[in-house]
């Protein structure tokens, strides 16, 4: 198995997700959390796997200086095209994560890797990089697809049968992840690199709502009540996605 980067059909469905709920809520909890932890100063920032350069956009709005990565043609393309609409400036570069350390000279305040690690063959791999390409006194930023949560969707489904064999892969053009991470797993690989200094669940509650409930709430409200309720401890672990802000060990 590879890793799996983006075609045209995946950045099209990426731009329908972020007009809607779900990328809206995803944007405002980084968001919220970020603002919680970085100083009150220009940062050199590094995003990997961009995507259609959304965060770091806003970032790029509050003065920090951003360069963005992503090895899908599509999405970068798109992410400059934001930029340019936007009036902002970056570094752009096409690349997967394998080539970085070849290419970028120093660590970085602040190194992004979001929704990365579940589209990646052997996720744990990106780790070591991860840690070379941020300051010792910087900011990891990484947000990814979580088991459970998957595990806890198709329990809701009763989709048993799945659940014995084990089988949570996305296959062909699915946009399941191929690789949904156990955090526990995770948590461990990071511990003896990384502290985890804050974690936040992406969606803990709208993904589950049945869909006509859904469609009745106001955007503002499931985006109010997800930023309430991000980091509570029954809740937090049922986020689609995971964000854990960590810094290097001393």
């Amino acid at each position: 198995m590879a890793d799996r980067h983006f075609d045209e059909l995946a950045t099209r469905f990426a731009e329908k997700i972020y007009g809607g709920a779900k990328g809206a809520i995803r944007l405002a909890v980084l968001q919220a959390d970020l603002n919680e932890v970085l100083p009150e100063r220009p940062l050199r920032v590094l995003d990997i796997g961009a995507g259609l350069g959304h965060m770091s956009l806003w970032l790029a709005t509050h003065g920090h200086q951003v360069t963005l990565a992503e090895p899908a043609a599509p999405m970068l393309e798109g992410a400059r095209q934001r930029f340019a609409e936007a009036g902002q400036a970056a570094t752009f570069i096409e690349a997967p994560w394998q080539d970085l350390l070849g290419q970028l000279d120093e660590p970085y305040d602040l190194v992004l890797c979001h929704a990365v690690l579940e589209w990646l063959a052997e996720p744990q791999a990106i780790l070591p990089v991860l840690h070379q390409l941020t300051r010792r006194d910087g900011w990891l930023s990484l947000a990814f697809y979580n088991r459970d949560a998957l595990i806890y969707r198709n329990l809701l489904k009763g989709h048993f049968r799945k659940l014995r064999k084990q089988r949570f892969a996305g296959e062909g053009q699915s946009l399941t992840p191929q690789e949904p991470l156990d955090p526990r797993e995770l948590e461990a690989a990071l511990s003896d690199d990384w502290r985890i200094e804050a974690r936040s669940g992406v969606r803990v509650f709208h993904d589950y709502m049945p869909v006509e409930f859904q469609q009745k709430a106001e955007a503002l409200d499931l985006v109010e009540m997800e930023l309430a309720y991000r980091r509570h401890p029954a809740f937090a672990g049922l986020g689609r996605y995971l964000h854990w802000l960590c810094r290097p060990q001393e």
